[in-house]
């Protein structure tokens, strides 16, 4: 009898700090630097959060290992709800254990998934002033070059991206890692790189100083219509569309889980929210706890199907 009172104990309490939730600021950490499309979707969804949850909800920018610093202090997080990660997670947490031999965090059993919001693309850009319009000719131009050029992201999409366009068309293009998304850029208009690869999302504003060549979805984006696929490029069958997802430290209550998953698809659902997607290149996915857990499984496995054949190896 003692261990159904314990638990009658536990579960009144569950489900009156769920009934009281929130009652502080919630902390919203982005795996990003400030002023990166990630940062940019991270800081809407969190105001519009804010506006629903009636409480604060403060964005932190942790920023290194392609978002997995980040995904490493959600999932050591007290499992509250008062932290939370609105996060590409098909790179930060999919895409990772196939990224990096030892991890910070266990993509399966660290984090409780929330909801799915939004699918994106990648681009492949270059400066602007070059005279190259295609990904063809950015192909002949970098077999000019020793080692055939270099390449910038910041992000395990990125490089599971150029590192797959590189096996298709034969490149030893090496790979430059960035920290942040203008550094990236700045190198590449000094030179220093021959293309970057990051998320439409912050592309988009860059277009007076960026050339997009192609996207790695396998459908072109409503937002940039005129920009062709890799696959319709001559890279054959390329279909890389990350998504966004929200989750929360393993172990969060499911009441709370299941507050914030009808708080965001609210969000996602609105008119402005269509608004705002796709205004930077990204279409809504609203989703379940369930949905974007049984997504989050199946995409563990596509990427490590990905970076098999872009020949990555763990490093």
């Amino acid at each position: 009898m003692k261990w159904i009172f314990t638990l009658g104990i536990f579960l009144w309490a569950t489900a009156s700090s769920a009934q009281d939730y929130p009652s502080r600021d919630i902390r919203s950490v982005c795996n990003f630097s400030a002023g990166s499309g990630a940062d940019i979707v991270v800081r809407w969804y969190s105001d519009r959060l804010s506006r629903l949850a009636g409480k604060p909800v403060v964005v932190e920018n942790v920023v290194g290992a392609q978002g997995g610093l980040a995904s490493a202090q959600v999932a050591r997080a007290k499992p509250d709800g008062y932290t939370i990660m609105i996060t590409p997670a098909s790179s930060t947490i999919a895409a990772a254990r196939h990224i990096f031999k030892q991890l910070p965090f266990d993509p399966d059993k660290d984090f409780a998934p929330v909801a799915t919001l939004a699918t994106l693309g990648f681009v492949i850009a270059v400066d602007a002033a070059r005279p190259i319009h295609s990904v063809a000719e950015l192909i002949a131009d970098l077999k000019k070059k020793p080692n055939d050029g270099f390449y910038g992201t910041g992000t395990n999409t990125g490089i599971i991206a150029a590192e797959l366009l590189k096996e298709r068309s034969g490149l030893k293009t090496v790979h430059v890692p960035y920290k942040v998304t203008t550094s990236a850029l700045t190198d590449l208009l000094l030179g220093q790189t021959d293309f970057i690869v990051y998320d439409a999302s912050w592309a988009t504003t860059q277009q007076q100083r960026l050339r997009i060549l192609a996207i790695t979805s396998a459908r072109r984006s409503g937002t940039l219509p005129a920009v062709p696929t890799l696959q319709e490029s001559g890279m054959g069958e390329f279909d890389i569309t990350p998504w966004w997802g929200v989750v929360v430290p393993a172990g969060t209550p499911k009441p709370i889980v299941d507050r914030l998953a009808g708080w965001f698809n609210e969000i996602t659902g609105s008119a402005e929210a269509r608004q705002f997607l796709e205004r930077y290149a990204l279409d809504p996915m609203p989703g379940t706890p369930e949905s974007m857990a049984a997504l989050l499984k199946a995409e563990i496995v596509n990427w490590g199907r990905w970076a098999k054949l872009a020949r990555i190896e763990p490093q």
